[in-house]
């Protein structure tokens, strides 16, 4: 798969992408790298131009500054820039609809539609779900210990979360200092909108694919597509076979772009 490097707001960052025409921007999620949207993405290439970044302080684009939610929006739109799309299909997962949704907000002219991939956020008005404090509130002492152990702090939250061989692939290129970036930006439990009625002034077409876990709430699928005006749900089967979802990702993210997407 081609691979690029590309800067913003003086940082190397880095993407890869297949395939040619529209282009569909996939961001992952915290703790990832670009390698987690491959699977649900990859499909698309036979027609669009997919482009899947490492986040600023994750994977290659390395980053120990503080990251926040408008330099990650920007980040997307340099990246666009680079690649001279006018405007793109903009998707997240996890963390990354955090994003997308950011950069609809910021840059709404540049985007043609949003694909939001198991939602994380409620907005600052509503919070985090007791779940999500409780575990984000688990980051500080594995960021503290981290000084002394290296990444390796980490390694039982992922096992608890039945990741620890994505963990183990992941430890070899992983930067520590941009590691611990990203970590204290999730576990300071920042919202990527304020509201409902931002959500509300959300012009685009949206796909949104609920999430299925505590991390993932229901409410904060529900809220989406209540709030977003032109917001399609749709609900993938009961399958634990990931290589399965991915394909019905694909599925429905090539049909959004088909029947709902004016490029």
């Amino acid at each position: 798969m081609p691979e690029f490097w590309y800067e913003s707001d003086g940082v190397r960052l880095y993407a890869a992408e297949s395939g040619g025409g529209p282009v569909v921007i996939m961001l992952h999620g915290g703790g990832a790298t670009h390698d987690a949207c491959l699977p649900a993405v990859a499909p698309l290439s036979a027609r669009y131009n997919v482009i899947t970044p490492d986040l600023r302080g994750s994977g290659k684009s390395r980053c120990a500054d503080q990251l926040t939610w408008d330099r990650f929006a920007d980040d997307a739109k340099a990246l666009m820039d680079h690649v001279g799309a006018r405007r793109a299909v903009v998707g997240g997962m996890s963390m990354g609809t955090g994003v997308a949704i950011r950069f609809a907000r910021r840059f709404p002219d540049r985007t043609a539609a949003l694909v939001l991939i198991s939602p994380v956020y409620r907005g600052e008005e509503l919070g985090l779900t007791e779940h999500q404090a409780v575990t984000f509130g688990l980051l500080g002492p594995i960021i503290a210990r981290a000084r002394d152990e290296g990444i390796e702090a980490f390694r039982p939250l992922y096992r608890e979360h039945g990741a620890e061989a994505y963990f183990d692939a992941m430890i070899g290129s992983t930067d520590l200092p941009s590691f611990l970036a990203t970590n204290r930006f999730m576990a300071a439990g920042a919202q990527p909108f304020a509201s409902g009625a931002d959500l509300e002034a959300i012009a685009v077409p949206t796909l949104l694919i609920p999430g299925n876990d505590p991390m993932h709430p229901v409410e904060a699928s529900n809220l989406h597509a209540a709030k977003i005006p032109n917001c399609r749900m749709v609900t993938l089967s009961d399958t634990t076979d990931y290589s399965v979802r991915n394909a019905e990702i694909a599925a429905a993210i090539a049909d959004f772009c088909e029947r709902s997407v004016v490029w």
